[in-house]
């Protein structure tokens, strides 16, 4: 099974007509069946709203929550102690619990730092996510090209996460020497695959200046950048049951017309989507 879905669901105006205002949860689920959302990342929510995400889609509408940045390893300033590591692990796997429960979890996505580089410590972290997320699916995406330096050492690191039961991300987006890594077909799960696109404004993506979180991921994908992808989810659809597409290329509010131009181009249909407005009449 396929499927495509954007970055959070506020803020794709295609969805709506172009109207200048948020999209709300219900028009978003009446276009794809699945959302990747990074509230968790900035602030655990608490369970009641969580709860509420849960229970304002249909079933088999799916989520993927980024994991919060203490987990993830962003906080090199000030880094958590290990109490305070386990506490946000265990108020993250609690606070989730409606989505669990409900069969509307896709995945925890573990998006990594471009300074969470290679080391020993960091590998050892990967088994330790495990451990504190038990059983529960969890993806992984590196942005320090040191994971994927040598076609030798790519291989080594994926079997290192198909051992350890994680999803590693076929991601695009840009990169060089530094910073960013290559797209790269990988399936490590045979439950699931996901490929996240943040486009190709290396520009945007690399000069960190005041309006780069404005800037980084403006981008709309070409007809045949998207028919390549198209035959990339095909490929990684022979490997895994179920492939998630997940479009971040929204500073110009892009994401939408790729995905939906994706959708098209693959031919597929989904049946557990909200009703439009149109269908209510």
């Amino acid at each position: 099974m396929i499927s495509i879905g954007l970055t959070t669901w506020t803020e794709h105006p295609a969805l709506i007509g172009g109207e200048d205002r948020p999209v709300t949860l219900t028009e978003y689920a009446g276009h794809f069946p699945v959302v990747e959302l990074d509230t968790p990342f900035y602030g655990i929510p608490r369970q009641t709203t969580i709860g509420k995400w849960a229970a304002a889609v249909p079933d088999g509408f799916q989520y993927i929550l980024k994991a919060n940045q203490v987990m993830t390893k962003h906080d090199r300033k000030e880094p958590a102690d290990a109490t305070t590591l386990a506490t946000a692990f265990e108020q993250f796997k609690e606070a989730i619990q409606p989505l669990v429960v409900s069969g509307k979890l896709l995945t925890v996505l573990f998006q990594f730092p471009p300074f969470f580089n290679r080391t020993t410590a960091n590998i050892e972290y990967l088994r330790d996510v495990r451990v504190q997320m038990e059983n529960l699916p969890v993806a992984v995406e590196f942005r320090s090209p040191s994971w994927f330096a040598t076609p030798g050492m790519t291989a080594d690191v994926l079997a290192y996460l198909k051992s350890l039961k994680l999803t590693n991300v076929t991601t695009d987006e840009p990169h060089n020497l530094n910073d960013g890594i290559p797209l790269v077909d990988t399936v490590t799960t045979p439950e699931l695959a996901v490929v996240r696109l943040h486009g190709r404004n290396a520009q945007g993506w690399f000069n960190q200046g005041a309006n780069w979180r404005k800037t980084r991921t403006l981008y709309r994908y070409s007809e045949e950048e998207l028919q390549g992808f198209a035959a990339l989810t095909k490929r990684l659809d022979q490997q895994a049951k179920n492939v998630c597409v997940i479009f971040n290329n929204n500073s110009g509010r892009d994401a939408a017309p790729n995905a939906q131009r994706l959708q098209a181009i693959l031919g597929l249909h989904w049946e557990n989507l909200a009703p439009q407005q149109l269908d209510l009449f």
